[in-house]
Formats: C-alpha cells, sequence, structure tokens
C-alpha cells in the first residue's frame, strides 16, 4: 500500500484533473479530453486509479480522528453542536452540498474506458488483478451512491459519461426513487464480488469480505428506512412524496413491504457470509491498569498493525514518511468530546442486567469509578477514569481528572473521556505529535448485528444464528450469552435513549435491546445517527439536554486550588466555566453560557432533517428554462426551492 501511494503521486496531477471537488453538476468537459490515451492500460494503472479513489472514514489532521464521529448525537457532545438539531437554522444552501456527482463520473468514466479494453484483452498484467481491481470500482460507486443514498434519498442514476449536452444531462438528472437506488447499490456490489480477489494480505484493500459487509449495511439500512418511514413522504409512493408531482415518475408503484422483505432477505444473507468466515477478536477479561493494553480485544483499535486481527476487515496504514496524523495527541488529552451520561447509563452490568433493575448491583455515579464498577467490559474499556495508565512516555503517564477548562481541541466536553484507540508505546514513533496508529475502516462485528436486527424485523423473532452471534458479542463483553436475562428486566420507561422509539413510539424490549447492543459494540465509532434516522427514532426528540458526569457531587472537590478554592465557576457574570448546579447536578455543555446560545434548552429535532436539503443552484442548472420551478428534480419533503430557507 506504501508503493502504490508513492505510484498515486507520481500520477497526482492527473488524479487531481479527475477528482475536483466543484463538480457540482455533469456539464465538465468529457474526461477523454484530459486523459492520456495510454493511460488505464496496465494493471499498476488500475490500482493506482481505484485507490486514488478511496474516501472511507479514517484518521487525519489534528483531530481525534474516527473516535469523535459521534459528536452531536446522544451518544457523545463537543464544545460546539450542530444546527441539525435547531429547526430554523437548518438551511437549503446556495450550492453545493449533497447533489453531487464528481466522484460518481470518476468511477464511470474508469468503466467506460477499462471495461472494452478488458474484454478486447488490452489490459496488460495478471488476468485476476486486473478483475480485482476493475471489481474494485463497482465496489466504490456502490459507496458513492450509499453516500447520496443516506444523505438526498432519491438519486439519478448515472452509469456512464455523458457528452457536453445540456439536454441530454438534464435528462439524466431526473431522480430515481430510493429503494430503485438501493437495488443499483446492491447490483454494483454483486459485480463486485464476481471480481474481486483478497489481493492484498495486509487488509488494506477492498476485499469480498468488505463487499460481502457492506452490502448487509446497505440492505439493512434501506430495509429499516423502508420499515420505519412507510406512510410517510420519505418513501417512495407514500402520503406527501414530492415524486409523485413529476411525470416521468407517474407509472412509478411500490410493494413497500414486498422491498422491505427483500432488503432484509439481502442483509441476512450477506452477512450470515462475513459472520461464518471472521470470527470475533477475543477479549481475554483485563480491563484495568497497563494489563488493558495486553487485551487483543482493546488492542485492536489502536495499533500499528492491524493486520492480524481476525474481526478486522479492511484498516487503513500510515507511514511516517508519506502520512499520518495526530490522533493519538487527542486521544491522551480531552479530544474536545465526551460520551453523555444517557450514553453511558445505557451500558448493562456484567450480570446483563440494566443498572436501574433489582439485583444490578450498580454503584451509583458519584464518582467515574463507580460508573465503570462491574459494567459491560466496553465501557470499562473504552472510557477513562483519573489514575489510568494512557501511555507509557517517559515512563508510565497516568490518566488525570477530566480537563474541564483545557481549550476546547483539548476539553473533557462531559466528563466521560474516550479511552478507544490509545497505542501506549507513542514515544517510539517519530516527532513530537504525528502518529502512525492505524484506523479501521471495516470490522466483522457489523456483520453481526446486521444479522441479528435484520432477523428480528423481518421474522418477529431470532433464529440458531442471531442467538448465537448475539451470545458471542455479549460473551466478550462480560456478560452472560443470554441475552433474555436482559430483555426480561429491561424497562423502556427507565431507558434514556432515543433508540427506545420509532414513528415517536415505543418498540418491544427486545428489538430495544438489540439496538442498545449495536450502540454498545460501536463506542465512539460514528455509527449512531446513521442509526437513529433510519430507525426512524428522532420525531420525540424535543428541548432534549446533553448531560455528562455529576460534576456537582463529590467530584466537585477534585476542582479546588491548592488553598481549597473551587475552581468552578457558574455564575453567568463571571466568566463560567460550568453549568449551575440549579440546573442539574450533572454537567451540561450547553448550560455553560445562555446568551446567543441556540442549544441552551437542548435538542430539536425536525422530521424534514432525516434528508437533506437540495442547493438552490441544482434546480436552476436543471430547468431548461432556467427557472428553477421548472426544474426535473424535486426537493426532498418539508423543504423548499430556495436558498437560505429552513426546514417547514
Amino acid at each position: 500500500m506504501k508503493k502504490l501511494y508513492k505510484h498515486i503521486f507520481i500520477l497526482s496531477l492527473l488524479v487531481v484533473g479527475l477528482s475536483a471537488c466543484n463538480d457540482d453538476f455533469l456539464d465538465r468537459a468529457p474526461l477523454s479530453d484530459v486523459t492520456p490515451d495510454f493511460y488505464l492500460k496496465s494493471e499498476a494503472d488500475l490500482a493506482a486509479y481505484a485507490i486514488s479513489n478511496y474516501s472511507f472514514p479514517s484518521h487525519g489532521g489534528w483531530s481525534a480522528g474516527t473516535f469523535t464521529y459521534d459528536n452531536g448525537t446522544d451518544n457523545q457532545a463537543s464544545t460546539g453542536a450542530s444546527n441539525l438539531w435547531v429547526p430554523g437554522q437548518y438551511r437549503v444552501g446556495t450550492s453545493g452540498g449533497s447533489w453531487y456527482f464528481g466522484t460518481i463520473r470518476n468511477l464511470n468514466y474508469f468503466l467506460d474506458v477499462v471495461l472494452p479494453r478488458y474484454e478486447a484483452g488490452e489490459i496488460s498484467g495478471n488476468e485476476a488483478n486486473v478483475r480485482h481491481y476493475i471489481g474494485e470500482i463497482y465496489f466504490l460507486r456502490a459507496y458513492e451512491y450509499f453516500n447520496r443514498l443516506q444523505s438526498v434519498g432519491d438519486f439519478p442514476i448515472i452509469t456512464t459519461i455523458l457528452p457536453d449536452v445540456k439536454e441530454e444531462l438534464i435528462e439524466v438528472s431526473k431522480r430515481r426513487p430510493r429503494n430503485e437506488v438501493a437495488r443499483f447499490i446492491l447490483s454494483d456490489l454483486d459485480k463486485a464480488l464476481e471480481m474481486l480477489t483478497n489481493i492484498d494480505g495486509n487488509k488494506n484493500r477492498i476485499n469480498p469480505m468488505v463487499a460481502q459487509l457492506f452490502k448487509s449495511r446497505v440492505a439493512l439500512y434501506e430495509g429499516t428506512w423502508l420499515t420505519y418511514h412507510k406512510g410517510t413522504a420519505h418513501v417512495p409512493g407514500g402520503p406527501g412524496w414530492p415524486g409523485a408531482n413529476k411525470d416521468y415518475l407517474s407509472g412509478f408503484n411500490i410493494d413497500i413491504d414486498s422491498e422491505i422483505d427483500f432488503f432484509l432477505t439481502e442483509a441476512m444473507n450477506a452477512a450470515e457470509v462475513v459472520a461464518s468466515n471472521a470470527p470475533l477478536t477475543p477479549s481475554n477479561g483485563n480491563t484495568e491498569g497497563r494489563d488493558v493494553f495486553d487485551n487483543p480485544y482493546y488492542a485492536m483499535f489502536g495499533d500499528l498493525d492491524m493486520s492480524g486481527y481476525s474481526e478486522v476487515l479492511m484498516w487503513r496504514d500510515y507511514d511516517e514518511d508519506l502520512v499520518s496524523h495526530h490522533t493519538m495527541h487527542y486521544l491522551n488529552n480531552g479530544a474536545n468530546t465526551g460520551y453523555t451520561k444517557g450514553y453511558v447509563d445505557s451500558y448493562l452490568m456484567k450480570n446483563g442486567l440494566p443498572i436501574y433493575a433489582s439485583g444490578s448491583g450498580y454503584n451509583g455515579d458519584d464518582y467515574i469509578e463507580d460508573v465503570l464498577d462491574d459494567r459491560d467490559d466496553r465501557l470499562r474499556l473504552f472510557t477513562k477514569e483519573p489514575g489510568d495508565v494512557i501511555t507509557y512516555i517517559n515512563g508510565e503517564t497516568f490518566e488525570e481528572i477530566p480537563g474541564l477548562f483545557e481549550i476546547s481541541e483539548n476539553r473533557a466536553v462531559t466528563g466521560y473521556s474516550i479511552k478507544k484507540g490509545i497505542y501506549p508505546d507513542a514515544d517510539m514513533l517519530t516527532g513530537a505529535n504525528p502518529t502512525v496508529t492505524g484506523a479501521i475502516v471495516f470490522r466483522a462485528s457489523e456483520a453481526y448485528l446486521n444479522y441479528i436486527e435484520a432477523d428480528y424485523v423481518k421474522n418477529g423473532s431470532l433464529d440458531g444464528n442471531s442467538v448465537s452471534y448475539w451470545g458471542q458479542l455479549r460473551e466478550r463483553a462480560g456478560m452472560p450469552a443470554d441475552y433474555s436475562i436482559t430483555v426480561a428486566a429491561t424497562d423502556l420507561s427507565q431507558e434514556n435513549d432515543w433508540a427506545k422509539y420509532s414513528q415517536g413510539s415505543l418498540v418491544d424490549p427486545t428489538l430495544y435491546n438489540i439496538r442498545r447492543e449495536r450502540r454498545s459494540e460501536f463506542i465512539a465509532e460514528g455509527m449512531r445517527l446513521d442509526d437513529l434516522k433510519r430507525w426512524r427514532s428522532l420525531d420525540q426528540v424535543s428541548d432534549y439536554v446533553i448531560e455528562g458526569f455529576k460534576v456537582w457531587g463529590p467530584m466537585k472537590e477534585w476542582y479546588k486550588d491548592d488553598d481549597g478554592n473551587s475552581q468552578l465557576k457558574a455564575e453567568p457574570d463571571a466568566s463560567p466555566n460550568v453549568s449551575p448546579q440549579s440546573n442539574s447536578m450533572y454537567i451540561r455543555p450547553y448550560q455553560i453560557v445562555q446568551a446567543n446560545n441556540n442549544f441552551y434548552n437542548g435538542y430539536n429535532w425536525n422530521p424534514a432533517h432525516y434528508l437533506s436539503p437540495i442547493a438552490f443552484n441544482h434546480f436552476l442548472i436543471t430547468s431548461e428554462s432556467g427557472d428553477a420551478g421548472n426544474s426535473v428534480i424535486y426537493q426532498n419533503p418539508g423543504w423548499l426551492v430556495e436558498a437560505g430557507s429552513s426546514a417547514q
């Protein structure tokens, strides 16, 4: 992979020309006009082109990398919140946004050029490898289309490069219903699976298991989206669906229950392939002190080389000479993030009981140590507490009390800080800050969870595979394999979890605990918001206040100076650094300052926000007359064709 990065650097002028970020429409000059005729005729060319289009979430720059991607949900919070939670502040853009075809066009160009050459035997190199790189492009097109599906729903299906003719470009801009887009994505993944091999033993490139896992992700997403959004304008054919107003969709019809069954079945089938071939990385039970770094399950998330972990299907490798990141620097500090109280409270005890259940053994939350004691191992493994060993730089370095007053980039926002991804021997790495720990892109536990959920939503019960998969996940977390212990003790009225709802109503305890398992397993992995959207679990979010640890309990003693004076300042006229005790015993990061603070009274949801709006400029350029109102595309439900407008 490092050699390929060097190859890509040599080809950078060409690649940059093919992937400009400002390609908001389809009317650029044909790529054949700027691409040399001799390119894409060898195995090496195909390999470099494919990897230059990799755009998976990974570590990079000055941040804690992927471990902060759940900020802005009920799992994690940063010093700033998202306008997604403030109706009236999230607005239609003038241009740009998710209505974007640049990457799709690059991938279509490859297929237009390479497939005829491959069929004619004009690509030099090992044929199996050539087929593999073509398979990567099919996968990458599926991946890009899934990004569009999640963001805007209905979307044009374009599979070829088009001439620079406005009429033709407008014609192919017509949106197709989201279920058709999802089926197209699955078909591209099937084509990828026909060609992919395990070409890279280091697991740094796309491979068949990655394609199967991603297929299960796409199918589960669409199957559950159709399930929970059925009967709304967010589903093709639903009441108020804007596609019904377009002549080109006048003949569209859908058997939505059949579509749901199709996608859930596809999700189960693909997930089973992965789960039956990729064992979970085991945990040795070490959850505290320096011994935690010898636990394979913990080490998997912050190792220098992740290729040996059975659960890791694909990861990104780094090299200080080519590309590195600063993730470790921030993880060793507060990283401008923190788990919420609601998230921490959702974790079970090691006996499988919720914290509120009789006989759970919960020790309360006066101290972080009490919160973590006898809990699901995942909470203990991946949450810091004062006194934890975090590195061996110049000897052992220990976690101090949560840094509530640090500069924003190092602040422990909620008091519950991330411990996931820390590599202890950071002094072995070159440079003061740059690090080269790997970043997991795909791991097999998702397949276990995808299968369980698809099975229950489809069948209303769990088959033998689901029971086995769930048991394996629970046992690795130090809990009894029998999930029924938890289900029987669950009282939804005491669960502070948005995912206990779908369509504004409570789900049943078994389904809720399947969602709880997913939430617990993907701690700080950026999966939460997409899950909440597909479950339609946000309708009831109103004035939801984010809280953290119990700062106004005994832990307030931690924040006294040498003279015994408290450093906690909550008075509005005294440069406050913490929310007042009169609001809550628990820190409320968005109630420290009230003036000009849209989040002071909590998060609120507008159902239009389940999909992003399409920017105004795209309606202008997809109209024959130049009048946005005559565009062939339609705006998403609840949004106006008006730049700067907010959701209705």
